[in-house]
């Protein structure tokens, strides 16, 4: 079936499953790495993203990457 464009529901966020896979902290810095080159920032701006969010716990790391990318997807617990 062929539909018009203007049918088509606005794209929801990005989800993710902190309780999955996807929820662990090295693969949230890829996603924090990938996105930042995505969204045009520095690589220094990238580099201290990342930095950010080793210097301390989980929660930290989640606190820095919804900070910074939280427009852009929904974390799930």
């Amino acid at each position: 079936m062929i539909r018009c464009k203007s049918e088509k529901p606005p794209q929801e966020k990005l989800e993710i499953d902190l309780t999955g896979p996807e929820g662990n902290a090295f693969v949230l810095m890829g996603y924090a790495q990938r996105w930042g080159r995505q969204l045009g920032y520095s690589q220094h701006k990238i580099d201290c993203i990342i930095a950010e969010m080793k210097l301390t716990n989980y929660e930290g790391l989640l606190y820095t990457f919804d900070r910074e990318f939280g427009d852009y997807v929904t974390l799930w617990r």
